[in-house]
């Protein structure tokens, strides 16, 4: 079933991607890239059981990394590579003291890794400074220039698509099945010859390589970054859309943030018409955000995925006429 849901889920993302009008692609990249991300923060808090309020940080590692090799005079496909390696480094290096913390102290703690890295890419002439970092060439590949959102859109879809694969397989695999031990008992799985700390560090740096990949591919397209690019907000967004589509699901991850970025879009609009007062698109935009987590909290505790599966188990058990 997985497989057949997998098949259906990429001809309908490549098929949006090539007939989606010039108006809807932004809207559509920036899901692309967002689900990247909320896929790794499920795998992470989900299936490995650890807490990190601190992905934007990671995708920010990522956006950087990729902007500054890229106006430095590097490849840009060479830039993009690093990306991810840049992420996942930054994952390690700072996974290693923060792992041994749990729960909320977890949370605290990625949460400030975020707060620390703004502050820091601040005051890097070689990244910009507050300014921000300008001039970011689009990507190439060869002679292939991605220089329009639709070019973008099918690298997001690609790049959407390849993260859901090794997910899948990975959790699939004997390490997979040490992960899952790892959020049902931690003890109970080092109990089982399971290297907990091993693998919390692994996951916790393959998370940060898909946000880094993410940024990389938002660095090109957008073309200039700066700390304000990357608020703290953004890591909340994506734990928020990881709870809304299922934190312990596969696919969860994407129709998270399809359902709130679609909730958030059509709510600046609204906030946006003459008649609202000038406050209604920030209070919309950060309200939307708690009252879907509250209400996933409350009402869906497996997300929309275990909603979809529970309707999908009541259809199958009706009888026949």
């Amino acid at each position: 079933m997985e497989r057949y849901g997998f098949a259906a889920l990429s001809a309908g993302l490549l098929l949006l991607a090539g007939f989606l009008d010039a108006g809807s692609l932004p809207l559509y990249v920036s899901f692309l890239l967002t689900a990247v991300v909320t896929v790794g923060v499920c795998l992470l808090m989900g299936h490995a059981g650890q807490v990190s309020l601190g992905q934007g940080a990671f995708y920010a590692s990522g956006a950087y990394t990729a902007g500054v090799l890229a106006t430095q005079g590097c490849p840009s496909i060479v830039a993009l590579i690093a990306a991810p390696i840049a992420a996942a480094l930054l994952a390690s290096l700072v996974g290693v003291p923060l792992l041994t913390l749990r729960g909320h102290h977890l949370a605290f703690a990625t949460l400030a890794t975020h707060l620390i890295f703004l502050s820091l890419i601040g005051e890097m002439t070689l990244a910009g400074g507050d300014v921000g970092l300008q001039g970011i060439p689009p990507l190439a590949f060869g002679p292939l220039v991605f220089d329009s959102l639709r070019g973008y859109a099918f690298l997001g879809c690609f790049a959407l698509l390849g993260v859901l694969l090794l997910v899948n397989n990975l959790l699939d695999s004997r390490p997979g099945r040490a992960i899952r031990a790892l959020s049902s008992s931690e003890a109970g799985a080092a109990a089982s010859a399971v290297p907990v700390g091993r693998y919390k560090l692994a996951v916790f740096t393959l998370s940060a390589a898909f946000a880094g990949l993410a940024g990389g591919i938002y660095a090109f397209q957008i073309g200039y970054i700066a700390p304000g690019s990357f608020p703290v907000m953004l890591s909340i967004e994506y734990v928020v859309m990881a709870a809304i589509g299922g934190i312990g699901t596969r696919f969860g991850g994407v129709l998270g943030s399809a359902a709130v970025m679609l909730l958030v879009h059509l709510l600046s609009r609204l906030a946006t018409q003459s008649e609202m007062p000038p406050t209604a698109p920030a209070i919309l935009s950060y309200a939307v955000y708690a009252v879907m987590l509250i209400f996933a909290v409350l009402f869906l505790p497996h997300g929309l995925m275990g909603l979809a599966s529970s309707l999908h188990a009541r259809l199958r058990q009706r009888p026949a006429r």
